[in-house]
């Protein structure tokens, strides 16, 4: 087989770390697989799973750039010989549903977030990732989405949560000397309690929310809110200064590229987001290292986190509601610590596997190729 995928970056992200994997496992299967994006700092991760990047401009929305790499990407499915066009943003849909319908190839969308549509035009402008021949949901929170909003039947919906790495998120493969260097690079002394917030520094991750509702907490907490700024460098400031007034310890490391350590490095990480996420894989992801994980009671954390089993699920913006959860995870002793990470492993292992994702995936290539 011959997938084209298509994703505007590849710096961070479910998105982008699934198209990865995803060229791995067609790699795998004696195929190619090519990715047509501006790149990014995994490049290099594309390139060692076997993916060959195709630079093309796929983040732009201009209506002249996205037609123009239409004709370019339909010049490339002939040249190469491409099967299926494998498209995972809205504005590199609108390029690849048109070079795929041009030169025949099957097109595939997988619908990655709720994707907000204020105006008629919006809708138009979303329902490109709704009109694959397959249209793959990563939770079944978006799978109902997609049925409400676009009305895909079960013919063309598939629904394939995104996967783990269970060999990188794995308690076993991290030397302890990673865990100790990520606490020291944070600045937490032993003994010091842990907060890790993952995800890039956006409002709706709920970064600020968190910040007010450890205001005036009793004990030394350090919360440590590990992504990528974006450019969003007011929003950064404002963090620092709502932190200071609140007598909040805070720590913004940027990108963290050892994630399994972080985890373990954390005795707490929560997922605070304001807005439902699509999924939730940092959620999955902390589980399979074992840690505490409290995570927003809507979208696809509802399908990650079982609610006093693998962890808890606050009500989102709820800030008495996440001071609670917090004291409970904190007050954990060892042994309740051990039996949490114990089942939320095994839950990760058993529902949340990349193998899982990469092998639903690639049987959705093989309907659509036989």
């Amino acid at each position: 087989m011959v997938i084209l995928q298509l994703i505007p970056e590849l710096d961070a992200g479910g998105a982008e770390r699934t198209t990865i994997e995803m060229a791995e496992a067609v790699t795998r299967a004696g195929g190619r697989c090519l990715v047509a994006s501006c790149g990014g700092r995994l490049e290099s991760a594309l390139l060692e799973a076997g993916g060959e990047l195709i630079r093309l401009d796929m983040k732009s929305k201009n209506p002249v750039t996205l037609w123009r790499n239409a004709a370019r990407l339909a010049r490339l499915i002939e040249a190469e010989g491409v099967q299926i066009v494998h498209a995972r943003s809205r504005a590199p849909a609108w390029s690849g549903r048109w070079a795929a319908r041009r030169t025949g190839a099957a097109f595939v969308t997988t619908y990655h977030g709720t994707y907000s549509a204020r105006t008629g035009l919006k809708r138009v402008y979303n329902a490109v990732m709704a009109s694959g021949d397959r249209v793959i949901a990563n939770s079944y929170f978006i799978a109902d989405h997609v049925r409400a909003e676009h009305g895909v039947g079960e013919d063309r919906l598939r629904v394939i949560p995104r996967g783990v790495d269970l060999d990188v998120f794995d308690p076993a493969a991290v030397a302890p000397e990673r865990v100790a260097a990520m606490r020291a690079r944070w600045g937490a002394s032993p003994g010091e309690a842990v907060v890790l917030l993952p995800g890039r520094l956006t409002r709706w991750k709920g970064q600020a929310f968190l910040i007010e509702a450890l205001a005036g907490w009793p004990s030394t907490i350090r919360l440590v809110c590990a992504g990528d700024a974006q450019g969003r460098g007011a929003y950064e400031d404002a963090l620092k200064a709502a932190a200071e007034a609140a007598g909040v310890t805070l720590v913004l490391p940027g990108h963290e590229s050892d994630m399994a350590a972080a985890y373990m490095a954390a005795d707490l990480v929560v997922c605070p987001s304001l807005e439902p996420e699509a999924f939730g894989r940092t959620a999955a992801e902390a589980m399979a290292m074992g840690a505490p994980v409290i995570a927003s009671d809507h979208g696809g954390a509802r399908e990650v986190v079982a609610e006093g089993e693998t962890g808890w699920r606050a009500a989102p913006g709820d800030a008495e509601a996440w001071r609670n959860a917090i004291a409970a995870a904190l007050a954990l002793d060892s042994q309740a610590r051990a039996a949490l990470a114990g089942r939320g492993r095994a839950r990760a292992a058993a529902l949340f596997s990349k193998q899982a994702l990469q092998e639903s995936t690639l049987q959705v290539y093989r309907e659509l190729l036989e």
